[in-house]
């Protein structure tokens, strides 16, 4: 699953649309938009708005412990 398709879950479990999202994150609906399409090239720094609303955070896991060979 990518960023986008997850937080477009989360709002939609929280009953958001779209703009409200955007309003309530501090960032554009356009941001919103492109994200949960899947754009490639978007702010971290953004994204990581939207995902601190949800109480969520990125992380840095190396590619050996995601596979479970870590």
């Amino acid at each position: 699953m990518n960023i986008g398709t997850k937080i477009k879950e989360l709002r939609k479990s929280a009953k958001l649309t779209q703009v409200e999202l955007a309003a309530r994150a501090g960032v554009g609906l356009r941001f919103i938009r492109e994200l949960e399409r899947g754009k490639p090239t978007l702010r971290l720094d953004k994204i990581n708005q939207v995902l601190e609303f949800f109480g969520c955070r990125l992380e840095v896991v190396s590619s050996a412990a995601a596979r479970g060979t870590d």
